[in-house]
């Protein structure tokens, strides 16, 4: 923080006149990316998932709740994990108040983990959060989408995350999958993305982003390690 250049407001205002230009080129490029993106193939869902809800046992399609779009976060939380992975936490803390909001566009967001339903129903009443939450413990759900592997899975190299062959962060992994759902009730994986692709929906992160600091994690052992449940700070 100390040593940075100073300059007069006319010089910065130059300065971030030029910087502009290159933010809005991100920005076109940005948006020619996001048409791009909606032009991708789909791949019909054929499986009949069943998840445990609060509501009971429901399928993709109620997950739904009436509306054509569904956004899955693959949230990492174990069979015997007593809370969720400090990770995911920190990115759905952004949910809750984006749900209204995609609602009116068509859209419902749901977090799906291999966790039982009651530790997820008690770490999300710790955490205050209140977007739907489900278990796919009983399904191929998680290990379709690949978030999930087993330990001899990760023995034999035999994993896939962020559509690279042996690449695992362990055997839960976080990532966020899209859904379509047509007049006839058929149902399209649409997208998916891991990893540092998820960085885009962490608004606290894009914040961050703007400060003469920046995420300040060049340091840290692990780009996230400063991250705690945010009851925990």
């Amino acid at each position: 923080m100390t040593g940075h250049k100073v300059v007069s407001q006319e010089e910065w205002v130059k300065a971030r006149v030029a910087f502009m230009a290159k933010e809005k080129e991100f920005t076109h490029l940005r948006e020619q990316l996001a048409e791009q993106r909606r032009q991708l193939p789909w791949v019909k869902v054929e499986k009949d998932y069943a998840f445990q809800s609060d509501k009971g046992t429901v399928t993709l399609a109620d997950l739904f709740q009436g509306r054509s779009q569904l956004v899955v976060y693959h949230f990492m939380f174990g069979p015997d994990w007593e809370e969720g992975c400090k990770s995911c936490s920190f990115w759905a803390d952004h949910y809750d108040g984006s749900i209204a909001h995609l609602a009116a566009r068509d859209v419902s967001l749901v977090a799906i983990s291999v966790g039982p339903l009651d530790r997820l129903n008690a770490f999300q009443k710790r955490m205050g959060w209140h977007f739907p939450w489900v278990s796919s413990a009983n399904t191929d759900f998680s290990k379709d989408f690949h978030v999930w592997a087993t330990p001899e899975e990760i023995e034999s190299g035999d994993t896939f995350y962020n559509f690279t062959k042996g690449n695992h962060y362990g055997e839960h992994m976080p990532g966020m999958s899209v859904f379509v759902k047509d007049d006839d009730g058929q149902i399209f994986h649409t997208y998916s993305v891991y990893a540092r692709g998820l960085d885009p929906v962490n608004s606290a992160y894009q914040i961050l982003d703007l400060t003469p600091k920046g995420r300040d994690e060049k340091e840290l052992p692990f780009p996230m390690a400063w991250v705690k449940h945010h009851d925990k700070y």
